[in-house]
């Protein structure tokens, strides 16, 4: 299987030939603008939704929803978890930008479930300053995108709160499995 058809690997995965993996992205992006045409579109988002989701790159969030260019914004840190920083982009979205939804996708598998707080401890030792961040681990996913919707619905800097959905993603299959929120 390979990871990518645009970084060709070798036996191992590692990236071969000269080169780094962002000069290889760089490359990409030059054969990308050289057909690309403005397709007139502004910021705001065609179906008015705000999809905030795990960085994990097995989740290939337009595909697995359907969505085309332009239809939403999309969120993604670790975890997918609502941190400040989220309500920040979700409050731009919604107040400057005209969402009116938000979609929350946590995943199967996820690295957070594996990891603890003492990971802040740890660089914190390492690197001899305390990061400002938590890390925002959990072990229960359903636990989480419940919390996470908790906070969307209660933030008061966000207008529209009615239509927050959460759901779990299972990379083994694809599907969205949608959690109650209570």
């Amino acid at each position: 299987m390979t990871t990518s058809a645009s970084v060709p690997t070798d036996s191992e995965g590692a990236i071969s030939d000269d080169g780094t993996v962002t000069d290889r992205l760089v490359e990409a992006n030059e054969r990308y603008a050289a057909a690309f045409t403005d397709p007139g579109m502004d910021a705001r988002p065609v179906l008015q939704v705000a999809v905030v989701a795990c960085m994990d790159a097995r989740l290939d969030l337009h595909d697995a929803l359907g969505l085309e260019l332009g239809d939403c914004h999309t969120i993604r840190n670790a975890g997918g978890v609502v941190t400040d920083d989220v309500i920040r982009s979700l409050t731009i979205s919604q107040r400057a930008l005209g969402t009116r939804s938000v979609v929350l996708i946590h995943h199967t598998g996820c690295g957070l479930e594996s990891l603890t707080e003492d990971f802040r401890h740890e660089l914190e030792m390492e690197v001899g300053q305390r990061p400002a961040w938590a890390v925002e681990a959990f072990r229960d996913v359903e636990q989480d995108v419940r919390q996470s919707m908790q906070r969307v619905r209660t933030s008061p800097f966000l207008l529209h709160t009615g239509d927050v959905r959460g759901f779990v993603f299972d990379v083994k299959t694809g599907l969205l499995r949608e959690i109650d929120p209570t």
